[in-house]
């Protein structure tokens, strides 16, 4: 049995037609349950009542611990391949809402058997979104064949049908990246994919440059008794790629926080030197189910823009603004708006109220001061702090969780941080987790939507495409071509001898900023011809001052096509 636990602000589902041969009649077609806990519910071959009741017993105690008013069993065939037949899934559902429904916690039961429309709002806090695995996975392997290989895997994920606006469509159509079914969830990067990639690693680089932060590295294997020290593994081992090695059983890491925090423990620290700020962009791997992933939105591999301060607690106050400063600068460069949300004190909390007080007031106070609206999440901080969370709208008004600034108490006590204070003793710091972008992944793929693949210029993975009209100007062309690429100008070249009007088209389709148009006139005069993806046409330009201007605009981030004069 596979369960996708979500703790969600609502969920939402309309039943649109049945698609199995054993499905639940119901009258009411659409379903709206606010503040629950959903369990997203795959039933394997040769699951039983015992392995439903420990997931039920599971999910109970956590929805309880998170005051959640309501569970929301909905069964989800998407989560393996190896399903049990229909009727008796039906049956342990069944054994499922029984069991749940003596809790005295509201059970909502998802009709089984129905294609349905779904739409869930998830809360932001760590343990919002947790993968479950019941029942013997040994069992589960001896009711298969030996597996054998499979070279039919080797190919690309097939993602014809999409919406055209979507990323994985867009993402195909402009050859930015590619899914193949060898390394599920996982990016391939094409050479223009990276280059956005790299783009946006390159802008956070200059923010945390500009914001005093150091850069560090760490292995990507670690033994889990790391993760054991830090309280991740009792929430996350489902999640983590595991293995034995010849130094134990190791993992490869889902998050970066506790081996930075071994950079922190390799020295001694004074109360001068604080606040420590480090920057990261190491890869991460989450064992995330295979029906949950989507695109670039949901990967098994990531790099986040990742962030932690090690701070006194008298510094809280002036990072919180910094960073808010820092969220303000990055998302008005891609023309983004967002909204705040401060989540305060859960029930199940580390520390005394008055320190989680003293914190809140310390978040509130650096968002009134920053001219930040926000919202309050009551009781939705991560157990070890208060946090503030920022949903980002995009082009068309979708809102997207990315950034999150998370104030922690709990790890450094966990893992003994200590510096010394002005009085010669020694005091716990604070760590300050946060990320701007989040998980590049992800924001590449809400940017490719955002943008509908027209990238602004200094985004672009191509800034120019340089066109021959005819063969007579093919080596005019080529010398054109050339003095952009040495302006380092991001520059393609077409001699091809393909028509004019064909070689246009198909810039526009790679949605190619400019198009530098080259013929006989131009040759004669050692000028050039522009046209903008958007039509705007530019005549007897020299190439210097195109590519000066080009740099200009491409240095500053700047929006828009046009050229100063």
């Amino acid at each position: 049995m596979r369960i996708l636990q979500l703790d969600v602000n609502s969920i939402e589902y309309e039943l649109i037609k049945p698609e199995s041969k054993v499905y639940e009649d119901s009258a009411k077609k659409i379903e709206t349950v606010k503040n629950a806990i959903a369990l997203l519910v795959t039933i394997e071959n040769g699951d039983t009542n015992e392995s439903a009741s420990k997931a039920i017993t599971d999910a109970v105690k956590f929805a309880k611990q998170q005051k959640s008013e309501n569970i929301v069993i909905y069964p989800f065939a998407h989560l393996s391949d190896d399903l049990e037949e229909p009727a008796k899934a039906l049956d342990i559902l069944k054994h499922m809402r029984s069991l749940a429904k003596q809790s005295g916690i509201n059970v909502v039961d998802a009709p089984f058997g129905w294609n349905k429309r779904l739409s869930v709002a998830i809360k932001g806090h760590p343990l919002a979104e947790q993968s479950h695995h019941y029942g013997s996975a040994d069992t589960h392997a001896l009711k298969k064949p030996a597996r054998k290989l499979d070279i039919s895997i080797v190919k690309k994920s097939d993602w014809s049908g999409l919406h055209e606006r979507d990323h994985r469509t867009i993402g195909e159509q402009l050859d930015l990246y590619s899914f193949q079914e060898v390394s599920p969830a996982m990016v391939y990067w094409h050479p223009k994919g990276l280059t956005i990639y790299n783009e946006l690693v390159k802008l956070m680089r200059e923010k945390e440059e500009e914001y005093d932060y150091k850069e560090i590295s760490t292995p990507l294997i670690a033994n889990i008794a790391l993760w054991q020290v830090s309280g991740h593994l009792d929430h996350y081992k489902a999640d983590m790629f595991i293995f034995d090695s010849a130094f134990g059983e190791v993992g490869l890491k889902p998050m970066n926080c506790p081996s930075t925090i071994l950079i922190y423990k390799s020295k001694r620290w004074s109360y001068r030197e604080l606040p420590f700020r480090t920057a990261i962009f190491d890869k991460l791997h989450r064992s995330e189910l295979s029906g949950v992933v989507t695109g670039l939105f949901r990967v098994k591999q990531m790099t986040q823009d990742d962030g932690h301060i090690f701070a006194r607690e008298d510094q809280i106050g002036g990072e919180i603004a910094a960073l808010l400063k820092m969220v303000k600068e990055t998302y008005a460069v891609f023309g983004m708006k967002f909204v705040a949300k401060l989540s305060t004190m859960p029930d199940d909390h580390m520390g005394s109220e008055e320190l989680w007080t003293r914190a809140e007031a310390t978040l509130k106070s650096a968002l009134s001061e920053n001219s930040i609206d926000y919202e309050i999440k009551e009781k939705e901080g991560a157990f070890y702090g208060p946090k503030i969370d920022f949903d980002v709208y995009d082009s068309i008004g979708r809102p997207w969780q990315c950034a999150t600034i998370q104030l922690d108490y709990q790890l450094p006590l966990n893992f003994g941080l200590e510096y010394t204070g002005e009085d010669g003793k020694q005091y716990t710091p604070v760590i300050i987790h946060r990320a701007i972008l989040g998980s590049l992944e992800r924001f590449t793929g809400v940017l490719v939507e955002h943008y509908g693949g027209k990238f602004p210029l200094w985004l672009s993975p191509i800034h120019a495409r340089v066109i021959s009209i005819s063969e007579a100007s093919n080596d005019y062309a080529s010398n054109v071509y050339s003095k952009l690429k040495s302006a380092h100008i991001r520059a393609e070249l077409d001699i091809s001898d393909k028509t004019l009007d064909y070689k246009i088209r198909e810039a526009q389709m790679q949605k190619i900023p400019y198009i530098v148009i080259l013929g006989k006139k131009e040759k004669e005069k050692g000028l050039i011809s522009i046209r903008t993806r958007d039509g705007i046409q530019m005549q007897g330009e020299r190439v210097e001052d195109f590519a000066s201007a080009l740099k200009e605009k491409i240095t500053n981030r700047a929006a828009g096509l046009e050229l100063k004069k």
